[in-house]
């Protein structure tokens, strides 16, 4: 045994390197395990151990080598981790499971190529050491927000949300958490290999964290807390858009807002009005009216068509919404960031074919994506910083949306993904996005996982999930900022950055002598 991590962890020149598929074996089941760390399960360790395999993987690989091994570690990294997709393409998608099971597997393999590309870069340019690995790792998560739209998914520092080390997500966010994640993860196996020098920045990384934790940017306003309460409908996701259910869906929302009117505020989650608000107007006059008759905001998700911009376009212009009104209390913010397969379909024309239950919905095919900056809404005085649903994912846009606000909100439809690891996940990076701005954040869903999650990321109160229910709360106004609202990623990218710059100029001459032999 000892011999076999001997070979894994640092072959020798003059000794055997353990046959290829073995390696790639572990890549592959390190990727496939690394969701293990994550809501619900959070195996936390595993976070760990998955990505210190890959590490070990990589020993003194060529990069064409290297290129498999990461692509095996992304496909089983996406296709585990992002396998509740499944139910919203088969289930709700109407596609046969053989297809949506390929349907997955070209995502994962798409997506399994940022780490292809990552560990080709790391053994191409980069001397072996954790002080390239993390930093390239930190890059390539970054990516993910923007490449194609942006899939933010499955980040290593998610896996700390609540524990040990997410004191420093405060001061520079989630990838600086991953950033540390991946650094221990390295260190783990260069302590191993007997490289003892690692332990000490390791200790270091860990008091680090304990002290970040300490530090208080936030505290609350003096002002009475915000009375809210939070509506689960639990609609199921094959009866919501269906036109015969829609007046339903209503009563359902109304008849549990009956005995909430007075509260400060009442939230309905994301499109729990199935219709658009030219349909309904008498509908939502009526609820106005209630709200200020009872001194109460009200917050909902509904589908917004934009007629004046629908005129200037040519074209329909229909948005993912969150509006306010009733007492003391206005706004609409339109969705920016729009989920694929769960909201949208990319390539939608060619894709009507494989999944044709969403030529009838208009939450599959038919959103447009709102422009960026968008005032926050207002709310008797405060001003909550709205994300619906998927945006939650990307942290820059909720930090953009944060600046100058009390309250973080965000509404939510996960029936997409009822049953699975998905809507839990999805509640982990709520978490996360209050802890890096100080706030509270209020969260309505339509099926779950209704929370208030409090300025520190803990979830303080939480609605049963999958059943109609409602979840009442009294949330204090925070002020101040913490130096990741003020600073966003930059401080971290620029670091990887540099770190990646010094190792390319002072990588050692074999490398590029050991690229050059195997070309």
């Amino acid at each position: 045994m000892r011999n076999f991590f001997d070979k894994l962890l640092s072959p020798a020149n003059n000794q055997k390197q353990l046959p290829f598929i073995i390696p790639l074996l572990i890549a592959l089941i390190s990727g496939a395990i690394f969701s293990l760390a994550l809501a619900p399960y959070y195996f936390w360790w595993l976070a760990i151990l998955s990505p210190a395999l890959l590490y070990a993987t990589l020993r003194q690989r060529n990069p064409k080598q290297a290129f498999i091994l990461g692509w095996a570690y992304g496909f089983g990294l996406w296709f585990v981790g992002a396998f509740w997709l499944y139910t919203s393409i088969h289930v709700y998608g109407d596609t046969n499971a053989v297809l949506s099971v390929l349907m997955i597997s070209i995502m994962a393999l798409l997506m399994g190529l940022f780490t292809a590309l990552q560990t080709w870069l790391y053994r191409r340019f980069f001397p072996e050491t954790p002080l390239t690995f993390a930093p390239l790792w930190v890059l390539f998560e970054w990516t993910k927000t923007w490449v194609f739209t942006g899939f933010p998914w499955l980040f290593a520092g998610y896996a700390f949300t609540e524990r040990f080390l997410d004191g420093y997500a405060p001061l520079f966010g989630i990838y600086a958490v991953s950033f540390v994640v991946i650094v221990l993860a390295c260190a783990l196996v260069e302590i191993l290999n007997r490289r003892w020098f690692w332990a000490i920045p390791s200790a270091l990384l860990l008091i680090g964290a304990w002290g970040a934790g300490l530090i208080q940017f936030v505290q609350p306003k003096d002002e009475k807390p915000l009375k809210v309460s939070l509506l689960q409908g639990n609609i199921p996701q094959d009866l919501k858009w269906l036109t015969e259910y829609q007046i339903k869906t209503l009563e359902i929302y109304a008849n549990l807002s009956r005995k909430e009117w007075g509260q400060d505020l009442i939230v309905w989650p994301e499109s729990s009005i199935p219709l658009f608000q030219t349909d309904i107007p008498d509908f939502l006059k009526a609820m106005a009216v209630q709200a200020k008759k009872t001194d109460t905001a009200w917050v909902t998700g509904i589908p917004y068509w934009d007629i004046p911009q629908s005129q200037q376009a040519g074209e329909p212009m229909y948005y993912n919404s969150i509006m306010a009104s009733g007492s003391d209390s206005s706004g609409l913010y339109k969705k920016q960031r729009l989920v694929p397969f769960g909201e949208y379909i990319p390539l939608s024309g060619m894709l009507k074919w494989v999944l044709p239950a969403m030529q009838n919905d208009v939450s599959m095919a038919g959103f447009s994506r709102g422009e960026a900056n968008q005032k926050p809404l207002m709310v008797k005085g405060h001003a909550l910083a709205a994300a619906i649903c998927y945006e939650v994912a990307y942290p820059n846009l909720t930090r953009r949306n944060a600046l100058n606000s009390d309250f973080l909100i965000t509404v939510s439809n996960d029936a997409w993904f009822t049953g699975t690891a998905g809507p839990w996940q999805h509640l982990q990076m709520v978490q996360m996005r209050a802890k890096e701005n100080g706030r509270w954040f209020i969260r309505a869903t339509n099926t779950g996982v209704t929370a208030f999650i409090d300025h520190h990321g803990h979830i303080v109160k939480q609605a049963p999930i999958d059943e109609e229910a409602v979840l009442r709360g009294e949330l204090p106004a925070m002020q101040g900022q913490t130096l990741y609202s003020r600073l966003s990623d930059y401080p971290i990218l620029i670091f990887s950055l540099l770190l990646l710059i010094v190792g390319w100029m002072y990588r050692p001459r074999k490398v590029d002598v050991s690229f050059k032999s195997r070309r």
